[in-house]
């Protein structure tokens, strides 16, 4: 399936491979077995009511015509659970909390209970939170940000509907995704450093492909105004981000601002500069993004991007809804609106 970028706000239907007018069907097995079609739909739920020989020219009958059955299919066709499954990548990121509320509140007004897992605690007990999830017998599942457990995710599309929250990856037939614009907000947060004046800009990179995006899009607008971009692994955390950051300010040449991946990178750098003896803004300008609750603490007054969270939450829930009733639509990308909320970790740049 190829991404297909959206209008803001709008969502696109990505072109998907039809399938071969040839496909075998639950009829053809049946006809080349010589049973009827309830018989293979037995055999398919391995029922314990069926001949060993006629389950044994049933199985053989999918092999020469190479049918697969349609586990999404039969598990939907199946008694419903009435929950939905939501994987966060690590839940002490503040990132969420505006996200699960569009996200639960939506699925709670239709009458479905979500079920929690956090992916960070599982891994770190040799859990995987995919397998955790089905093990509820949930009916679908919403994975938020950007996760390890892409295997584990693939399988699970085989028999669940599916949708990706906040992050692009991994890419999948039928799967839908619902993220933020990611090129334009990093566009928007690297415009307004170079409006205030300042060129050694740096940019703390995080992760899969959210990260690469909105690095693409950091290095094209510093190179679009003829500026050499800088950019480091800054990861997702606090203490990666602070290191990150410790060893720019250090430098010799050190950047006049800083453009973090997200608020929890944004502070990393804060306490780096701070440790460092450097004012913010007057030394160094900070742009964060997600624009979370800490962007918002006076204290700390982050500039940051705005990527919708709540709405992109409310969507992903109309997604895995639409999917439940209708499991068999082509996968879906929807953008919500990217918007910089200007706030006093930026400023002019030192002359």
């Amino acid at each position: 399936m190829g991404e297909i970028a959206a209008p803001r706000g709008k969502s696109v239907v990505t072109d998907e491979a039809k399938a071969p007018a040839s496909k075998p069907t639950i009829r053809d097995v049946a006809s080349a077995a010589g049973v009827s079609k309830s018989l293979v739909s037995l055999v398919l739920q391995g029922s314990a009511n069926v001949s060993e020989n006629r389950r044994r020219a049933v199985l053989e009958a999918m092999e020469q015509l190479g049918y697969r059955p349609n586990r999404l299919a039969q598990r939907l066709s199946g008694p419903r659970s009435g929950t939905i499954g939501v994987m966060l990548n690590d839940i002490r990121n503040p990132w969420f909390v505006e996200l699960l509320e569009g996200l639960t509140a939506s699925l709670h007004a239709a009458g479905i209970s979500p079920v929690l897992a956090d992916s960070y605690t599982d891994t770190r007990v040799g859990r995987s939170s995919v397998e955790t999830l089905l093990e509820q017998r949930i009916d679908g599942l919403v994975v938020v940000g950007t996760t390890t457990e892409s295997a584990a995710i693939e399988r699970a599309a085989q028999s669940i509907p599916v949708v990706l929250a906040g992050t692009r990856e991994p890419v999948l037939p039928g799967v839908d995704i619902v993220v933020n614009d990611d090129d334009a907000g990093a566009r928007q947060a690297t415009e307004h450093l170079l409006t205030l004046g300042h060129r050694r800009i740096a940019h703390l990179q995080g992760p899969g492909e959210v990260g690469k995006i909105r690095r693409a899009s950091f290095e094209r607008t510093m190179r679009d105004a003829g500026l050499e971009p800088l950019v480091m692994a800054g990861g997702v955390s606090e203490e990666s981000a602070y290191a990150a950051a410790s060893r720019l300010l250090a430098g010799k040449d050190r950047p006049t601002a800083i453009f973090a991946y997200n608020d929890i990178a944004c502070i990393g750098a804060l306490s780096a500069a701070d440790d460092l003896g450097l004012s913010v803004p007057e030394d160094l300008s900070l742009v964060g993004y997600d624009n979370t609750y800490l962007a918002k603490i006076r204290h700390l007054s982050l500039t940051s991007v705005d990527n919708g969270n709540l709405a992109v939450g409310v969507e992903a829930a109309k997604f895995i809804l639409e999917r439940l009733a209708a499991p068999e639509l082509p996968a879906r990308t929807h953008q919500v609106p990217s918007q910089l909320q200007v706030r006093g970790s930026s400023g002019d740049a030192p002359s």
